[in-house]
């Protein structure tokens, strides 16, 4: 099969939860690049090394809000998938019908949390490519979509990111009323984060952003998701035949100059007391809502570091089996918020975040991901981001963990190297 013809981009006219989609896959040669065969203003990509999926046009969507989001998600996808008719003759993670999501971090944030199945998936993984067209069945007898073709790049552009929320003077005030906080015992830890402001061009081809992060940083999960654009190293969850797995990371240091700076950066990570703490906080939560979904779960013996361009962070793997028939999606809510974003105790720390950032964080350090209609899955925390509006409007976090003797100045600093991504992706 060759890839030919234009590019869908027409969805359900009024899609719902009862809508009885029609799902073929097959393989085909592999086409190569994967992004030139999405929509340049808004790409949905799922990328890791090179393998992955990415879709164009929409077959279904569907919005979620409140502090029901994930139930509800987890819910009308049962009910998509249980009402579906899938031909798959390729039978690997991603292939089959499959929906892209993300979702806002808070409770009562303002912007929806989406799951969007595509029109068309295109992927790779393992020297394997396919192809997957979906479309509603609606009573008649439609056509699937045609094959995607690939489009050349848009022209380059760039994007001038200034202080949004929080500015750099605001930011360390919040951090220092938040080590008192924690030095008088309301919490452990907190996770406080600030924000970036621009504006795209109009016109602008949002694939070239998704390419620059996926070519900088080919190490860690690139997505582009309903206007959300990034690069996380951080796996929240992935389920894939039973099993299941997730990287916690937590605890973070700049990159040294020269080999010899580079390896004391690392040398003095990896034996922080402060940023073992702030790792461990993150390991207990993620342990501590897994394990009653598993029959067997394991972590790494200790932390172990993590090389980034730009950065090393402290890591700890988790590996296990499914015990209760949960999916993907099912482990996103349990997890969600974890200590890595949001702070220890959990629920105290996030209340906490509303008081001392002030601002709504939108998707965020939220979940994104894919989950196809076995419910397997693979899932990331959406860091290293930038969320961009209908308008061209784009806002861009980044954040650090706050513990009983963090230091406003450094973790200004933190956070200033954690923007480094996406401003010089995008600037």
């Amino acid at each position: 099969m060759t890839f030919t013809g234009p590019i869908a981009t027409a969805g359900a006219a009024h899609p719902t939860a009862r809508t009885r989609l029609h799902v073929e896959t097959r393989g085909v040669v592999d086409p190569g690049e994967l992004l030139p065969l999405t929509d340049a203003s808004a790409p949905l990509a799922w990328l890791r090394e090179g393998e992955g999926i990415v879709g164009i046009g929409e077959a279904l969507r569907l919005e979620f809000g409140g502090a029901s989001r994930f139930a509800d998600a987890a819910d009308a996808w049962r009910a998509i998938a249980d009402l579906a008719e899938v031909a798959d003759a390729v039978d690997v993670p991603g292939s089959g019908l499959v929906a892209f999501a993300s979702f806002a971090f808070a409770d009562d944030s303002a912007s929806p949390s989406a799951l969007v199945v595509p029109a068309i998936v295109a992927g790779r993984r393992g020297g394997r490519a396919w192809i997957t067209r979906i479309r509603p069945i609606d009573g008649g007898t439609g056509s699937l979509p045609p094959l995607p073709h690939p489009t050349a790049f848009g022209s380059p552009w760039r994007v001038k990111l200034r202080d949004g929320a929080l500015p750099p003077a605001e930011y360390e005030a919040a951090v220092a009323d938040a080590v008192r906080r924690i030095q008088g015992g309301e919490f452990e830890k907190v996770v406080l984060a600030r924000e970036l402001r621009g504006r795209m061009p109009r016109g602008a081809d949002v694939r070239r952003l998704v390419s620059k992060l996926s070519t900088d940083y080919p190490d860690t999960w690139t997505f582009a998701v309903d206007g959300l654009v990034g690069a996380s190293p951080e796996t929240l969850v992935r389920v894939d035949r039973g099993g299941v797995s997730a990287r916690v990371l937590a605890g973070t240091a700049s990159r040294g100059v020269g080999a010899d700076g580079d390896h004391d950066a690392e040398l003095r990570l990896a034996t922080s007391t402060k940023d073992r703490d702030e790792h461990a906080f993150a390991v207990r939560s993620a342990i501590e809502t897994l394990r009653p979904h598993t029959s067997r779960l394991e972590a790494s013996a200790e932390p172990f570091t993590v090389r980034l361009p730009n950065l090393w962070h402290l890591a700890t793997d988790l590996d296990g089996t499914l015990g209760d028939g949960s999916t993907s999606l099912d482990l996103v809510a349990a997890m969600h918020p974890t200590a890595a974003v949001a702070g220890s105790p959990t629920d105290v720390a996030t209340a906490a975040i509303a008081d001392l950032e002030g601002f709504d964080r939108g998707r965020y350090a939220g979940p994104v991901g894919w989950i196809g209609a076995d419910g397997d899955g693979e899932w990331a925390i959406a860091l290293r981001c930038a969320q961009i509006g209908p308008d061209g409007s784009v806002r861009a976090h980044a954040g650090a963990g706050i513990v009983r003797d963090s230091d406003p100045g450094e973790e200004l600093a933190e956070s200033t190297i954690k923007f480094a991504a996406i401003v010089d992706a995008i600037g």
